[in-house]
Order: structure tokens, then sequence, then C-alpha cells
């Protein structure tokens, strides 16, 4: 049967409007039978940025505080994740580095903490591409032109297509994680929560062996949110420190 012009307009409006969700940069996927949320941007593309203080000084500490935020500037927030680890009073625990400007210095040293589990590193973007990158490269990489956004956190999961030597596959710490892989042309960012508690082990698997990102970084797993209007996900909890969104107009 031959559908009139006006009929088939319709259902391809419906169709569209039913796929945009599915087809958008968050999809939820399966490894090793444990559910994650992988949301995947284009650095070249894609306005992905950091975000700690407002205009006052004032941390945003929740998503839509954030969004709100954004949305007053003209713009949308579609996406947003905790970036990094901080203190009580939300200043980053490592570098911290937003539109140009350095708020916390880079740390070196080994420490207490997932954070100073050595090898750690920085999440970075910089003209149109991203990256990831154990502390001591990023040092030597940005020692004479710090990028525009970089975020410290650690450990590293993936480090030059390995994991770090310290995951236990049998580790009995299990939370809700949340981490950053780049692909290695800089261009691929994934953003990855996982749905269940996991320990770092499988966590790192799906970064190398899922997504193969041959660097990518833990952000955090005792306050892992994400925001995504699309899928009606604004997790709330604890006041944040620096949070990851992607803006579009």
């Amino acid at each position: 049967m031959r559908l009139p012009p006006l009929l088939l307009a319709l259902c391809g409006a419906v169709l569209s409007a039913c796929g945009s969700a599915e087809d958008g940069p968050c999809k939820t996927q399966t490894f090793e039978n444990l559910p994650y949320l992988v949301c995947e941007f284009d650095a070249s593309q894609d306005t992905i940025r950091l975000f700690l203080r407002d205009e006052t000084g004032a941390p945003f500490g929740q998503f839509d505080r954030l969004a709100n935020h954004v949305a007053s500037k003209g713009g949308n927030l579609v996406f947003a994740m905790n970036a990094g680890m901080y203190h009580d009073d939300r200043r980053p625990v490592g570098l911290y580095i937003e539109d140009g400007e350095a708020e916390m210095g880079l740390v070196r040293s080994a420490g207490p903490g997932n954070f100073g589990m050595l090898p750690n590193g920085v999440f970075w973007i910089d003209n149109g591409r991203a990256g990831v990158s154990e502390t001591l490269a990023f040092d030597e990489m940005f020692r004479d032109a710090p990028p525009r956004f970089a975020t410290q956190s650690g450990p590293m999961l993936v480090i030059d297509g390995e994991l770090h030597p310290a995951l236990n596959p049998d580790g009995t710490s299990l939370r809700r994680r949340n981490g950053v892989g780049v692909s290695a042309d800089g261009r691929h960012v994934y953003f990855v929560i996982s749905d269940v508690s996991v320990n770092f082990h499988s966590f790192a698997r799906l970064f190398r062996d899922e997504l193969g990102t041959p660097n990518a970084l833990y952000l955090d797993g005792a306050v892992s949110k994400v925001y995504v209007p699309a899928l009606e996900r604004s997790e709330a909890g604890l006041d944040m420190g620096p949070i990851v969104g992607v803006v579009r107009e």
C-alpha cells in the first residue's frame, strides 16, 4: 500500500524524533555483563570544557546550577560529569586549568588515596583536540604553553595501551565509577560512568578492550554523577568540585 505524501512526512518526523535520543552521543553499553553509560564527543567539533566556579567565586556544585548558568550565557548544557577529585571546600586536589587560568598546580608526588596511586594523569583540551596524559608526560608536553583546560586525577586506568600495573583483576573495592579516555588521534573523547558497582580492573578493561583508548583516566568513585538531559538523567547529591561539560548553542 502506498502512503500519502503527508502521512509519509509525518512518519519520517516521528521516526526522527524517536531516534534522536538513541542516536545521540550517550548510549548504554554492556561490557562483560556490566552496564555502563558511554558518551562520545568529537573534540574538533564539540565544545568540551571544564567548570568550577560562577562569577562570584562560588563553586557550581550541582548540575542544575551549571545548566542555568550556561543557559544565561545563551548556551545549552547537553552533557556534564564530575571531573576530578577535590577538597572539602571544592578546591581541586591537583592541577586545574579553566579557560587558560590555573587554580591549582600539578602534583607530581605519590600520596594516600586513589589520586596518589602513581602513575596518575591529566585530562586536557586544547585547540580542538583532547588527551589523557600521565602526569610527568603532561608536564613535559605542556611545560612552555599550558592547554586551555586541564584537570588532574588518578589513577591512570590505561597507559599507552597497558593497564595500570597496580590494578587487580580480583579487586574487592566495588564502586560506581566514572572516567575518561581519548582516542589516539586526540579527536574522540569517551566519558564513561558505570551503572553498577565495578572494580578498577574491570573499569580499565572497558576503556582498553572495548573503546580502544590508548590512555584513560579515573575521575572518581565516591561522587560519580552524570547529567544527560536528553536521557532525563540529572543526578544530584553532594556538591561537586570540577565539572566537565559539553555546551551547544
